[in-house]
């Protein structure tokens, strides 16, 4: 059943605000962590969240059928783009990372044409992807000499996107949509991810260690905040928004996003950006909006 917008828009909004300070949380927490130590606090903070939300609201763990597809939802949607971007964030803006992290929706209707085929290509969708490409050029400033650092970190969150996007069609498919094998609370879904993120991190935080230099208390908060909002509370909104909206939509909170990441950055840590970042994000929303159909191109034919 699809709901009206009336019925997820409260729980986007505020996903919308937690996402977009996220990267800002992160680039404090490397202060004093690890990316690995950022990764593995944010989800061990989201877990016990979560289980805490569980135990409060009496809700159940996931069936025993969903487990399978939760581990792959949580290295699409957990560990891969978190450790991704908390690695890039090493080199580049919190800024940049959330303008960057606005070719989701792209790479969702990407992954939805190419892989799940639940949607058929047409012009707005193809001239849209055709769009944001192009803005994702204008961001990286295509006509200037990228340094190496700068430029493994851009493909390395571009590659983070590209998870995001095939995770919201894999989760709508299998864990909340109408083909679902049963209806899953949002609050059981969010915890199996994080539980299986921990089981999937926590090796490696043990491997590597958490900790870069003496922790701050600016660094710590900044990594509760991440685990608390941006895993525990942030996902469970996600899940309830993809379960009453489609995955298009859900994937569209990260229009807003690069608007709360970059307004956080300049006024928190005094970042700066060059003009082509914000134009060529906003060329890539509107790429975005259009191959999704919400900015739908006219017919240049006469009736």
């Amino acid at each position: 059943m699809k709901y009206p917008a009336s019925q997820w828009l409260p729980f986007y909004l505020p996903l919308a605000l937690i996402w977009g300070c996220s990267f800002l949380f992160i680039k404090v927490g490397l202060e004093s962590f690890t990316p690995i130590g950022v990764v593995f606090g944010r989800v061990l903070l989201g877990a016990l969240t979560l289980i805490v939300i569980t135990v409060v609201s009496r809700s159940s763990l996931p069936p025993r059928w969903s487990w399978k597809y939760l581990f792959v939802a949580s290295l699409l949607w957990v560990c891969v783009p978190w450790t991704l971007f908390a690695f890039a964030q090493t080199q580049v803006s919190s800024a940049l990372a959330g303008i960057i992290n606005a070719l989701t929706p792209l790479m969702t209707l990407l992954a939805i044409l190419l892989a799940f085929r639940t949607e058929k290509p047409t012009r707005g969708r193809i001239g849209g992807l055709i769009l944001g490409f192009i803005g994702m050029l204008v961001v990286v400033g295509f006509w200037q000499p990228l340094a190496l650092d700068n430029l493994w970190a851009i493909g390395a969150m571009v590659l983070a996107v590209s998870c995001y996007g095939v995770a919201f069609p894999f989760a709508r498919r299998f864990l909340t949509g109408p083909q679902a094998q049963a209806p899953i609370p949002a609050v059981s879904l969010a915890t199996g991810l994080m539980l299986w993120g921990l089981v999937i991190v926590g090796p490696l935080a043990l491997v590597t260690g958490i900790g870069s230099a003496p922790i701050s208390g600016a660094s710590l908060a900044a990594v509760a905040a991440l685990g608390i909002l941006g895993s525990g509370v942030a996902y469970l909104l996600n899940f309830r928004v993809t379960q009453r909206a489609d995955s298009t939509t859900a994937s569209t909170v990260t229009y807003l996003t690069p608007l709360v990441a970059v307004i956080a950055g300049s006024v928190v840590l005094g970042e700066q950006l060059s003009w082509n970042q914000p134009v060529g994000g906003l060329i890539v929303v509107l790429g975005a909006a259009i191959a999704q159909g919400l900015l739908p191109l006219r017919s240049t034919a006469r009736r």
